[in-house]
């Protein structure tokens, strides 16, 4: 399929479209209870072929969850536990020497995958964070300065703790920024608590058969970029990046005073291809402002800093993005 934005999705891609996107969510059901956040990061950053961080406390299934739509799209996974005394080394490979040939040999590490969880991604020093930069921007890994591509389908999900900050490295912000997408996942329902213990007396959580190819993640993908979004909603996504820059110019200046840095245009990016992705899931072939507002969380909380006077005033991420839509006439 032709990547062209300009050329209409036909009514039979749209339905395609609708059964793969019945289908991963019907299979993530099957294994996950609830997380209805995490389902929507998840596809949205299938669709978008875009990276994901996932902020939660220990046990709420983002790893099983990352297993389950790698197991979907029958795709390749790596799971690489991020620890203090990780090695660059460690992710994206190195060179061994081979007794036998009396050469080098170049070993890739797990960063060649499909779909890479990078757990507790901030406990990894501030070195071995780096390491993930280029594979993530560039899709590309380099090893004794030659270069490897990484797969077509390359997504990196990157989990970590709010709670134990001890012994844990802040992500930089040109890190944060290339990830297309945060989420926070909170704690289940009551109801959903017993519903794991009954899936999980009853085996009902383990692994099942692929139902899709990576090829109908490709034609998802493809599709998505066809969604149409009109100019009027692209400039109400450069009005809220200009505004997280410039909050001075329309919020009030107590609440402007909290912030410490704006949005890249990265952001701007994130929000097109995240409200592509979920026009598409809702079954549209254009963009909504809606889609935009619902978005706004997952794509601006890791790209506005915050200063200290927030922390002591209590003044969350969430609060600022809200204030800043608010000032922005809606199309």
């Amino acid at each position: 399929m032709e990547n062209n934005v300009n050329e209409k999705i036909s009514q039979e891609d749209l339905e395609k479209s609708k059964m793969i996107i019945f289908k991963i969510n019907n299979y993530y059901k099957e294994r996950i209870v609830g997380q209805t956040n995490l389902e929507y990061a998840l596809l949205i950053a299938l669709m978008a072929n875009g990276h994901v961080l996932l902020e939660s406390v220990p046990g709420l299934a983002k790893t099983t969850a990352a297993k389950v739509i790698t197991e979907a799209v029958n795709g390749k996974f790596a799971r690489i536990q991020c620890t203090p005394d990780l090695l660059p080394s460690d992710i994206i490979g190195t060179q061994i020497f081979n007794y036998a040939t009396n050469a080098f040999d170049t070993r890739i590490g797990p960063i060649y995958a499909n779909f890479v969880l990078l757990d507790e991604v901030n406990r990894s020093s501030a070195k071995t964070q780096s390491a993930t930069l280029e594979a993530m921007q560039e899709r590309q890994i380099t090893i004794d300065n030659v270069v490897y591509k990484l797969p077509n389908i390359f997504i990196v999900i990157a989990t970590q703790n709010p709670i134990e900050q001890e012994g844990t490295y802040t992500l930089a912000e040109a890190q944060l920024d290339r990830f297309l997408i945060k989420e926070i996942i909170n704690y289940p329902t009551l109801e959903e608590e017993v519903e794991v213990l009954n899936r999980l007396e009853n085996n009902y959580l383990a692994s099942k058969e692929a139902i899709l190819e990576l090829d109908d993640l490709v034609f998802l993908q493809n599709l998505t970029k066809k969604v149409y979004i009109d100019t009027a909603i692209k400039k109400y996504i450069a009005n809220i990046i200009y505004a997280t820059r410039y909050p001075e110019k329309f919020v009030a200046k107590n609440i402007a005073d909290y912030i410490e840095l704006g949005s890249s245009p990265r952001g701007s990016i994130a929000f097109m291809e995240c409200a592509k992705a979920l026009a598409l899931i809702n079954g549209r072939t254009f963009v909504i402002p809606d889609d935009v507002k619902s978005l706004r969380y997952s794509v601006l909380r890791h790209r506005i800093s915050l200063n200290f006077s927030a922390i002591a005033d209590n003044v969350t991420v969430e609060q600022i993005i809200d204030a800043l839509i608010g000032a922005i006439p809606t199309p």
